[in-house]
């Protein structure tokens, strides 16, 4: 069955596109999202699309977050961002201890912010562990209320051993308090982020503070807390490009009418420029479509029982990420100068979508 990817602007309304994109170019001035922005993704819960609903969160289907979270990264590219990783750092809570999460879920202005990399230790000590590390690329480090983080466990200050004889790696939350930011968020793109690095010396958590991300240590019943991060990550970080993409197209549209019209330009050239935005088009939409459907397609059949589905979501994130950099490529040159001024809106889509596409999720095709 044939899966038709709606333009953004049928998922998100004009009130709703008015608050994130009116706010875009001030909020990279502060860095950070604007204080309306952030309002907004509160008042909507939008940190909250992955949380289990028994901690007042919205466990949004991924079928659902896929086509949210391409609108929201349409309206802006920072803005989709931050939502994306710290919404996604909030499906964590399916994996944390229900005492812990019931506690950390209820915090007022709830945002989880954090990084994958295995670039700290946790030292285990009389009923916890104490932390040491630094780690990179926080997104919304700036809104956060905690902050998660990967560590490599250690005990009489030896490397522990998992149950597949690998170094033992285990996740864990961290109140912001226990945190020191770093400003290191210093990239062409993403300005507004915040995507700073953080760190942590000698801090004491409980055991319960951290957790495994595997369906066999789920502490939340539901299909979303099955569903692998591998796959859940690429699908999410994809329509984040693709969305950014569909900004930058429907921007070039209108500097291509303007050219056309301009006397200078042969038929042939407008011909050109025409054929170009066209094609470019067919072919961003077809990949769309393809990761869509892969999307929906995993979601409906049994975990246990998907391996090709969840094989076609891997394939169709990643091809959708490189068609999203190369339509952009494609379409710039042809944009003057005013896609290369550094206030105006589509250098702005231009340079988050180039920064945004270094993820190394996204980098090699399937």
């Amino acid at each position: 069955m044939s899966v038709h990817a709606p333009h953004p602007s049928t998922v998100i309304s004009p009130e709703n596109l008015a608050i994130i994109r009116n706010n875009a170019a001030d909020a990279e001035v502060l860095g950070q999202l604007h204080p309306a922005q952030l309002a907004f993704v509160h008042q909507q819960q939008w940190f909250k699309l992955l949380v289990p609903k028994a901690y007042g969160g919205l466990e949004t289907s991924l079928p659902n977050l896929v086509r949210l979270q391409e609108a929201i990264s349409w309206a802006d590219g920072s803005f989709g961002w931050v939502i994306t990783l710290c919404c996604g750092a909030g499906w964590f809570g399916g994996f944390i201890e229900p005492g812990a999460a019931q506690q950390i879920f209820n915090t007022p202005g709830l945002c989880l912010a954090g990084s994958g990399a295995v670039s700290g230790e946790a030292e285990i000590v009389d009923k916890g562990y104490k932390l040491n590390g630094t780690w990179k690329y926080a997104s919304g480090a700036y809104h956060a209320t905690h902050f998660t983080a990967n560590c490599l466990i250690k005990q009489n200050g030896e490397t522990v051993q998992g149950p597949n004889g690998e170094p033992l790696v285990l996740p864990f939350i961290i109140d912001k308090k226990e945190v020191s930011l770093l400003p290191t968020w210093k990239y062409v793109g993403m300005i507004a982020t915040g995507s700073h690095s953080f760190e942590m010396k000698d801090v004491v958590v409980a055991t319960d503070r951290s957790f495994h991300i595997d369906a066999d240590y789920a502490k939340v019943d539901g299909k979303l807390y099955q569903f692998p991060f591998l796959q859940l990550a690429e699908a999410t970080l994809a329509v984040n490009l693709s969305g950014m993409a569909l900004h930058f197209i429907d921007l070039c549209r209108v500097v291509f009418e303007d050219r056309i019209k301009l006397p200078k330009l042969t038929g042939e050239q407008k011909a050109q420029l025409k054929e170009m935005l066209r094609s470019t088009i067919d072919s961003l939409q077809t990949s769309r479509n393809e990761l869509f459907k892969a999307v929906d397609a995993s979601w409906k059949k049994p975990i246990n029982n998907n391996t090709d589905e969840l094989l076609a979501v891997t394939k169709t994130s990643r091809h959708l990420a490189i068609t999203a950099r190369e339509a952009v490529d494609k379409l710039y040159p042809y944009c003057g100068l005013i896609a290369a001024a550094t206030d105006t809106e589509i250098n702005r889509v231009w340079r988050d979508i180039h920064t945004a596409g270094q993820h190394s999720l996204l980098t090699f095709a399937g």
